[in-house]
């Protein structure tokens, strides 16, 4: 049933996730006014990744920045960093972090780093859950927002709370923000403001910003040095990144300005939702552009319904649903351009037909 669920997104007209479809004219719209002459860098030097990075050290308020291919390396190199700073090879995190779920072990092989799971996997973290912790750690790290979990937020007072304590316990404090822009609409604060917080920052171009890979990661001048190096080790160097870079920097200039109205249609897109009844949002009013839908059936009952009203309305829902407890389902929606394609004609029969297919 699967298969035809995912096949039915994917010959759907509007999708109500994303920026679009993610091909080749990904990379060809973000070329389309480069000069042709333009030089490329060179296992990372050169002006256009240099330029780059100092335009993204400015925006996150950091000393320095480093560009790598992926977020899985930028965040291992990090905490490695921080452990080999402190002799220390204890970090916590969430338990439901990209680096516990999402990367094979990928910290605990390859820098033989102990994570400590702090909190619970169905909430966020909390000041409390890091006063507890029973053994030094070199590292904290924290996702704004939480993926895992809908995509919730802790409010900034406790943000602060949080990089005083680490601060004074001298606890390094590493900042996940792959989805960082997409939260400061709901914090009212610049992306500086809220990396002041941190000693290390990362952030992903391809998720809210929609460029075809590629992350940066962020701190003081010495700590990017050691990143650089470390960078090489794992063979981040690529001879060129152009690509990358040139994508990230043209999708950046076009959303950024986007993530308050990506913002609101995500709450008012999770009100209709939440009108339906058998289905409710986590949470029920989004924090950011993603959120998750619960419906209270099972994959196996929702499916086939979710795919008759894909097929009838043309407006991609999900082509891909989890199981949740209790025999519950659900899927995750980050709320970009894609949306604003829909007519509002539309999204009112798909939205009856999701309230009639719970009848």
């Amino acid at each position: 049933m699967t298969n035809t669920l995912k096949s039915s997104y994917q010959k759907t007209k509007y999708k109500l996730s994303g920026n679009g479809p993610r091909n080749i004219s990904v990379l060809k719209d973000a070329f389309q006014n480069v000069d042709e002459n333009l030089e490329s860098d060179i296992y990372g030097n050169g002006a256009i990744i240099e330029n780059f990075q100092t335009k993204m050290a400015k925006i996150l308020g950091k000393e320095e920045a480093v560009f790598f291919p992926s977020g899985t390396m930028a965040q291992q190199i990090a905490l490695r960093i921080w452990a080999d700073r402190q002799e220390n090879q204890r970090v916590a995190y969430h338990p439901l972090s990209h680096l516990e779920i999402h990367e094979q072990d990928g910290l605990k092989e390859l820098q033989q780093i102990k994570p400590i799971l702090l909190g619970e996997a169905t909430r966020l973290l909390t000041i409390e859950d890091i006063k507890n912790l029973q053994e030094p750690v070199s590292s904290i790290l924290l996702e704004l927002p939480q993926r895992e979990i809908g995509g919730q937020l802790p409010s900034f007072e406790e943000l602060k709370e949080i990089s005083e304590y680490c601060k004074a316990q001298g606890i390094a404090l590493h900042l996940d923000g792959a989805r960082l822009w997409e939260v400061t609409p709901f914090y009212q604060k610049t992306t500086e403001e809220i990396c002041a917080l941190f000693d290390s920052v990362y952030v992903s171009f391809y998720k809210g910003i929609g460029a075809i890979a590629g992350a940066v990661l962020a701190g003081d001048a010495d700590f990017v040095q050691e990143a650089k190096i470390w960078k090489r080790r794992y063979g981040g160097d690529l001879i060129s990144l152009y690509p990358y870079i040139l994508s990230a920097d043209y999708y950046f200039e076009q959303r950024i300005g986007k993530m308050n109205s990506y913002y609101q249609a995500a709450k008012k897109l999770a009100e209709r939702f939440n009108a339906c009844a058998g289905v409710k949002t986590v949470p029920e009013v989004p924090v950011s552009n993603m959120f998750h839908v619960h419906f209270e059936q099972s994959i196996n009952e929702i499916e086939p319904k979710l795919a008759e009203i894909q097929d009838e309305t043309g407006v991609g829902i999900s082509g891909n649903l989890q199981e949740k407890l209790e025999n519950k389902s659900g899927f995750e929606i980050s709320v970009g351009d894609s949306v604003e394609e829909i007519p509002e004609d539309i999204l009112v029969k798909l939205f009856e037909l999701l309230e009639d297919s719970f009848r």
